[in-house]
């Protein structure tokens, strides 16, 4: 049996935040209450003047197995998941070959099986994630994917994305879509404006984004299927998704932590480290983001994980793929830029992080009740510490040498202490 003692617990689902102890055993939450240390339990974990919550759940991480494990592989990304408070991750299915068939998903799932965490996965929607010809719903789905995602290859074929909205609901699987019209990117990874002239890169246009999740949101009105846009990047989008959801379109969105802490100008500096698809974009779309998530448009908060070599992200701007990593950063960004800004509540900001990451998939996890499983992260809302080296194999992070507010100290899944700050 583990006693976490003292700790401020806070609970998005229930509305629980008061100092409490949690009993863990079996892997489940025994007790919520008020319990006497003894030698009766295997570890006291002290928790008195740290946060208690749910597990981190992040509905967006490229692993980049199988095919690309030089860049990162399941074990060493749910080392930096675990490192970063996340109990659970989705993988999308941007491997090669990408998960597109029940085979490549089943390998997926047993190697995440062999991780400290839970690593969940989506399937493509197109075959090859070419566009063209839709994957088997039905299949995939008995499979075990949780959902469905052509991440970073949009799907411009509006008749096949009418189709796929359809047969997503009949099946009851929600679709991530990744937002970008190739006719509107002249070069990705740079919002197309001044930064991107002066850094010699054609840039990608708001426009290309915004034009897709207007047609999105209008097939999801219509369909009445479950869409999230991921990594939203511009405030038309916002307002767009807003209306969307006004008009009763079953429409969630997520916002990534590099898009509500950075513009385009810090590309100006962190180069090749904020190229990131979508763009980095305005300072007015950054504050239109951080409106979404303080209003509800936007539900969850999702890292959008894409870990790349060092050799890849030191080649010339134009040539550096686009992408950064984020487990371990995130919860600290969230704190820093959301929370003591004001922008929003510990409990506003965790709920995305936690409960509605997990309702987007229909997960029974990210809340805190006896007879739960023991998903949990403890951290320190107000240490102060500075990112320099990471869990993951890989280091493309614009956020290289900033310090935070924000540590997270025990990452507990399934009642094991999976991560713990020693530092």
């Amino acid at each position: 049996m583990i006693l976490i003692k003292n700790g401020r617990v806070i609970d998005p689902k229930s509305g629980t935040d008061e100092t409490l102890d949690l009993l863990i055993e079996d892997g489940k939450i025994a007790g919520i209450g008020k319990y006497k240390r003894s030698n009766d339990y295997e570890r006291v974990i002290e928790a008195e003047g740290k946060i208690v919550a749910p597990g981190l759940i992040d509905v967006h991480v490229h692993f980049r197995d199988p095919g690309l494990k030089y860049k990162e592989d399941i074990e060493s990304g749910a080392k930096a998941a675990a490192a970063g408070g996340f109990t659970t991750v989705v993988c999308m299915a941007t491997t090669k070959p990408p998960v597109d068939n029940p085979e490549t998903l089943s390998y997926v799932l047993e190697k995440g099986k062999q991780t400290d965490i839970q690593v969940l996965s989506v399937a493509a929607v197109t075959k090859g994630m070419q566009g063209k010809e839709l994957t088997d719903f039905v299949e995939l789905k008995a499979a075990k994917a949780v959902g469905l995602s052509d991440d970073g290859i949009p799907i411009q074929d509006s008749r096949l994305m009418y189709e796929a909205l359809k047969r997503a609901k009949e099946v009851g699987l929600a679709i991530s879509l990744h937002e970008e019209d190739p006719a509107f990117v002249l070069q990705a990874g740079i919002n197309k404006g001044h930064v991107s002239k002066a850094l010699g890169i054609g840039g990608a246009m708001a426009l290309s984004e915004e034009l897709m999740v207007a047609r999105d949101c209008t097939l999801a009105l219509e369909t009445k299927a479950r869409v999230s846009i991921q990594h939203v990047s511009s405030r038309v989008s916002v307002e767009h998704i807003r209306l969307a959801q006004k008009l009763g379109a079953d429409v969630w969105a997520e916002a990534t932590p590099q898009h509500f802490s950075l513009t385009e100008e810090d590309a100006l500096v962190k180069k090749n480290f904020a190229k990131v698809n979508p763009p980095l974009r305005t300072e007015d779309d950054r504050r239109g983001i951080i409106e979404g998530l303080k209003d509800g448009t936007i539900q969850i908060i999702a890292t959008d994980h894409a870990p790349h070599s060092a050799e890849e992200k030191s080649r010339e701007i134009t040539k550096a793929p686009s992408g950064m990593i984020g487990l371990e950063t995130a919860l600290a960004l969230g704190i820093t830029n959301l929370v003591r800004t004001g922008s929003l509540t510990m409990e506003c900001f965790l709920k995305k992080m936690t409960f509605n990451p997990a309702k987007l998939y229909g997960l029974d996890s990210g809340y805190i009740a006896e007879g739960a499983q023991a998903d949990l992260v403890i951290f320190d809302e107000f240490e102060k510490w500075k990112v320099e080296k990471f869990h993951s194999k890989s280091n493309n992070s614009p956020f290289i040498g900033e310090e935070l507010y924000g540590k997270v100290k025990y990452t507990i899944c399934k009642g094991r202490i999976v991560y713990e700050d020693k530092e």
